[in-house]
């Protein structure tokens, strides 16, 4: 007999009141007990008025303290283990940590106000199909410990919405720097030649000439993207792109039901300061374009970002992660594309074992080439 349904939490089953969850495959919310559904209606960001907000306002608002808090997640706790901060849904009391699998044993409190997300990306993996890419990616691992086929826990596999930030800018940059042409020219060097007496010979050379240049460069920046998560390593989420922003949803919690949501760690200004550094080298390279040439050098730089626009968003992600000998390893799954980024243990004695092997491979030849020469 199955256990009594839960009660009293956000998305009640009509049928019997338990709470329902998001269904990535059906796009629904489905009843875990008594299996019934309700369809999602896919809905256009625009059609729910999601548009890119002023940054410098709502800069000014997240200082003050202004925003508000998710629907039906109106309690957050810290993790102990990692620092990040969950969202947790309504009626839960405790839970374990998604990103490293500690109990949240702290006592939540009321979720602070933040900028809400006004838009996500829906799951479209559902568990099992991310069971299937981490199954990919571990039977392709070399030299893995042959421990971690049981170490690493499948029942960890969590979906989690991160939070992510996207900013819209226009760029000026001033520039000063010098322009280098190539030319060719000769020069004479002395020689020996085969009966060793010196001699004079020419030869072409490749030679810089460098100019002053100056000048400004634009440039719109469209939806740079930065993480707003800071419990999972920056180069793991890197991998997980490219992220289809057109196909983004209007936040709807419906699509929250059943996952795990994290607060950003990284505010709205500290996020703008990371799109900079994304935006760099873009600049950098409209900067030698424009100076031209064969060789650029750039002196001093000053850029102005003006209109300065951003939006925040959910994007899903499957966290898996797993502890050997004592150190934590994590993986995330692309909760769209199956893309998967993770971090592994190597198998010292394995690798000593290949060399061994390798080794032993050489001398056996190298015995069985000299016996032929006798």
């Amino acid at each position: 007999m199955p256990d009594a349904p839960p009660s009293g939490r956000l998305f009640p089953c009509p049928n019997c009141g338990a709470k329902v969850e998001f269904d990535p495959g059906s796009r629904a919310l489905k009843c875990p007990y008594c299996g019934h559904s309700s369809a999602i209606a896919r809905t256009a960001a625009a059609d729910l008025a999601v548009e890119e907000r002023d940054y410098e306002e709502y800069l000014a608002r997240e200082e003050d303290g202004g925003g508000a808090v998710i629907a039906g997640r109106s309690s957050e706790t810290r993790c102990t283990g990692c620092g990040a901060m969950v969202l947790l849904e309504d009626k839960v009391a405790t839970e374990d940590c998604p990103f490293c699998g500690t109990h949240l044993e702290n006592q939540p409190e009321a979720a602070q106000r933040m900028i809400p997300p006004e838009s996500l990306a829906p799951f479209a993996l559902d568990l099992r199909a991310a069971r299937e890419s981490f199954n990919k990616w571990l039977v392709s691992l070399w030299f893995a410990p042959t421990e971690l086929k049981t170490v690493a826990n499948l029942g960890q596999l969590t979906g989690v919405y991160v939070p992510y930030w996207t900013y819209d800018a226009m760029t000026e940059t001033r520039y000063r720097g010098q322009r280098g042409d190539d030319y060719q020219d000769t020069e004479t060097y002395t020689d020996r030649d085969a009966q060793g007496n010196t001699v004079t010979r020419t030869r072409t050379v490749t030679r810089t000439r460098w100019s002053s240049a100056a000048g400004e460069v634009e440039h719109f920046f469209d939806d740079v993207l930065v993480c707003g998560s800071k419990s999972v390593p920056g180069k793991l989420v890197a991998w997980l792109e490219p992220w289809d922003l057109r196909k983004l949803e209007g936040f709807r919690p419906e699509f929250l039901s059943g996952f795990k949501t994290e607060r950003y760690a990284v505010g709205l200004g500290e996020g703008f300061e990371r799109s900079k550094e994304l935006m760099e080298p873009t600049i950098i390279r409209l900067i030698q374009g424009d100076i031209g040439g064969d060789h650029q050098r750039i002196d001093a730089k000053k850029t102005r970002y003006l209109a300065v626009t951003f939006k925040h968003l959910l994007l899903p992600v499957w966290v898996a992660h797993y502890r050997y000998h004592d150190r934590l390893f994590q993986i995330l799954i692309n909760g769209r594309t199956g893309r998967l980024a993770g971090e592994r243990p190597w198998s010292a004695w394995k690798i000593i074992r290949l060399v061994l092997l390798v080794l032993v491979v050489a001398l056996v030849v190298g015995l069985v080439v000299s016996m032929a020469q006798r």
